[in-house]
Parts: C-alpha cells; sequence; structure tokens
C-alpha cells in the first residue's frame, strides 16, 4: 500500500471515529470535511464512494442505533427525549425514520424488539466500520497466561443468531436485576458454534457474567458454570469487536500452528472490558479473546 493510500485511508477513518464519538453535536458538512482534512466541495462524494454510504445516512444511522439501545436500556427516558438526542425535532418524525429502517416504532421496539431486521440494518453501517479495519495480528501479539478457574453465571443461546440481540437483552436485565455490573462483575462470551453455521439454527453461544452468587433453582434465564482454568493464548481486540471471526481465525490458522501448542477441550471464549453492549459505542470496548490450551 502506498503512503499516499494509507495517509488517505487514516483521513477517512479519522471521520467515522469523529462522528461516533461526537453524535451529540452539529455534524455537518463543513466540520466533518475539516477533520478529514478534504474540500467540503467532494468530500460527501468521497465519503460515499469510500464506505457506499453517504455522511448523512451513515450519521442518521449510528444516531439510530444509539437511540435503539435507549429505547431498551433507559425505560424512564421519554421517545421524545431520545428523539431529540439523535437529531430530531419532533418525535413523529423520528418515529417514522425509525419504522423505516427497522419496521416498528419506537414504543413497539422498546416493548418488544424485533432483532432480526435491527441487524440487518445496520449493514451498510458495519461495512463502513470494517473498511479500513483490515486488522492484522502479529505472533507477538499472543500472549500464554495462566487463568484460573471462574465461576459464571450462564445465559445459553441457542440458535440463529439473528435473534442474539433478543437474548443480550434478557441477559442485561437479569444481570442489572441481580446487581452485576459490567464495572465490578466481569463479562464473558464461550463462542460453541462457528459466527455462521452452514444451518442458521446450529448457532451456539453462551453469555456469562463472573459471580459465585446461587442461582435460585426457579430461574429458568440462568445456571452455573465455571469457565475452567488453565493456560490460554490469549489475544486483545480493540477494533471491530462485534466481529471476533478475524481474531480467531489468526489464533487457529496463524498462531496455534506455529506455537506448537495444542489446543485443550474447551471452546474459544472472550471476555469484554470496561463496559457492556449497549452502555456505550463499540470503539470503548475492548475485548481479550482466549484460545484454551493443553
Amino acid at each position: 500500500m502506498t503512503a499516499a493510500l494509507q495517509n488517505y485511508r487514516a483521513r477517512m477513518q479519522r471521520v467515522l471515529d469523529y462522528i461516533d464519538q461526537h453524535l451529540d453535536e452539529n455534524l455537518n458538512l463543513d466540520r466533518l470535511s475539516g477533520v478529514a482534512a478534504f474540500s467540503k466541495y467532494h468530500f460527501h462524494r468521497q465519503f460515499t464512494s469510500t464506505f457506499a454510504v453517504s455522511v448523512h445516512g451513515y450519521v442518521q444511522l449510528a444516531r439510530l442505533k444509539r437511540a435503539s439501545h435507549e429505547l431498551v436500556a433507559n425505560a424512564s427516558r421519554s421517545v421524545t427525549d431520545i428523539a431529540m438526542d439523535a437529531g430530531y425535532e419532533a418525535p413523529d418524525a423520528f418515529a417514522r425514520a425509525f419504522r423505516r429502517r427497522f419496521g416498528q416504532s419506537p414504543s413497539s421496539f422498546r416493548k418488544s424488539p424485533d432483532w432480526a431486521p435491527w441487524l440487518s440494518a445496520f449493514g451498510p453501517l458495519d461495512t463502513a466500520r470494517s473498511k479500513f479495519m483490515q486488522i492484522t495480528y502479529d505472533y507477538d501479539d499472543v500472549i500464554i497466561r495462566n487463568v484460573p478457574p471462574t465461576p459464571v453465571a450462564i445465559m445459553e443461546h441457542r440458535g440463529d443468531r439473528a435473534m442474539l440481540g433478543d437474548t443480550i437483552q434478557r441477559f442485561i436485565i437479569w444481570r442489572k436485576a441481580a446487581g452485576l455490573s459490567p464495572e465490578t462483575s466481569p463479562t464473558f462470551n464461550i463462542f460453541r458454534s462457528e459466527r455462521t453455521p452452514a444451518v442458521a439454527a446450529d448457532y451456539s453461544m453462551d453469555l456469562c457474567v463472573g459471580t459465585q452468587l446461587p442461582i435460585a433453582a426457579n430461574d429458568t434465564e440462568m445456571k452455573a458454570g465455571v469457565i475452567p482454568g488453565g493456560r490460554c493464548a490469549v489475544l486483545r481486540v480493540v477494533h471491530n469487536t462485534h466481529n471476533l471471526e478475524p481474531a480467531a481465525l489468526y489464533l487457529y490458522r496463524d498462531w496455534l500452528p506455529a506455537s506448537g501448542e495444542e489446543a485443550r477441550d474447551f471452546p474459544i471464549y472472550c471476555q469484554r472490558h470496561f463496559s457492556f453492549f449497549p452502555d456505550v459505542s463499540v470503539y470503548e470496548v475492548i475485548v481479550e479473546l482466549f484460545l484454551p490450551l493443553k
């Protein structure tokens, strides 16, 4: 890659990062072209040709994503307040945009979110965010760590990944009720299947929170378990943390054969640090990916 192309990509990436971190501000064309250090007369076409979504479309999607999180996570906030934060002057305009994107009104989504269209709606946003995030890993990025056994409460997701958002919301509700905040109780995901299995119904993942609290006998959502201790290859992921497949593939395809190590009979899993979806944006989450070793 030439130095000129690297510079161009860095400037475009800077704009995406700026948008994600300043959603409450006036993100007009003058401001964003200045962040990228491009002419405002050409920037909108440069952005669209690079990311296959307009500047306005990207900003709107990012704000609607945050608004949808707010609707579900903060029941005490009014739809009007959330609409204003998303840049809409009136709740009816917000409702029309929300329904057009997700097929539900904001109030209906708050009561019973339909996660399949919600996930598909953010295809352009995810494509833009991953455009320049072809992260490469080196052998030295992986460390071997002795991990102690970790008692956890487990919520199992079994079935189509399109419905994972619904499981995540139930998990958030449960851990809030149990007083297990992400700041004080670690969050783990155990990946028991491929990210995109040949049969969608075969997708399998465990959502876990570290705790030694007993699980009530009549609790149909959670069960007690332990992430076993032992040696693990650990890879830190700071970009594109909603899709850990590239990092996992590096561990299996490149690091493991070169290391001479053998994988232990427990699935690959991760720990999410600092905050937990949907309370913060993707760029604020740091993930450690653990490959258990013999």
